[in-house]
């Protein structure tokens, strides 16, 4: 089972995952929105600094989740 199928199913099976999806899909798109602007206050620039780590860390917990799954498969 590759990481999209593994994705999907976590999706559909657990709560924590799902949510943490949705939040990772959320500030990824405030962050493109963010990044259409041609200049950033410097408020604007800490933001966008604190959403890119937010984000990242959202898709570290996924992969993590990922990661548990595998293991718990080949056990």
């Amino acid at each position: 089972m590759n990481d999209e199928e593994i994705k999907e199913l976590l999706r559909r099976e657990s709560e924590e995952f799902k949510k943490l999806d949705e939040e990772h899909r959320s500030l990824k798109s405030l962050l493109a929105e963010i990044d259409r602007k041609v200049y950033l206050s410097t408020d604007e620039e800490l933001e966008r600094k604190k959403l890119q780590k937010l984000k990242l860390s959202k898709k570290d917990k996924m992969a993590e989740l990922i990661r548990e799954y595998r293991k718990g498969r080949s056990n």
